[in-house]
């Protein structure tokens, strides 16, 4: 999924704070943002399903939406990674594009580490087909 420079900014706000934030919480927290920039990026992230309204809140006197992120940074940027490797005109398998990955990885406790939760993936993914299949 694309997003605009301004919707990206607004998604690593929120991604890096530990709490849902107003428009104008994010505002403040960049100074190239102007609320009238947050508010439209927010109603734009919220029709792509990227965030989400966390609750009601008091600002000052006045009641406002905060929001929240519908996925993590990670979640996002796996989506957004699989969807660049599916539509690549040079079609490449998903064991060869893991295994550059692994490669890169120096650390070999880090790399068995991977290896491991990838192998515990495949068991699962493997167990939802056959299930699948019957």
């Amino acid at each position: 999924m694309n997003l605009t420079k301004r919707e990206q900014d607004i998604m690593n706000i929120l991604w890096m704070a530990d709490q849902s934030l107003t428009a104008s919480q994010i505002a403040k927290s960049k100074e190239e943002l102007s609320i009238n920039t947050v508010q439209a990026s927010l109603k734009k992230l919220m029709s792509k399903g990227l965030i989400k309204v966390d609750q009601v809140v008091y600002s000052g006197t006045v009641l406002c939406r905060s929001y929240t992120p519908c996925v993590s940074l990670a979640e996002f940027e796996a989506e957004r990674l699989a969807r660049s490797f599916s539509q690549s005109k040079n079609k490449m398998s998903v064991s060869c594009f893991v295994s550059a990955f692994l490669d890169r990885e120096k650390d070999s406790k880090s790399a068995l580490a991977e290896i491991e939760e990838l192998e515990n993936l495949l068991k699962k993914r493997k167990m939802e087909l056959k299930e699948k299949e019957e």
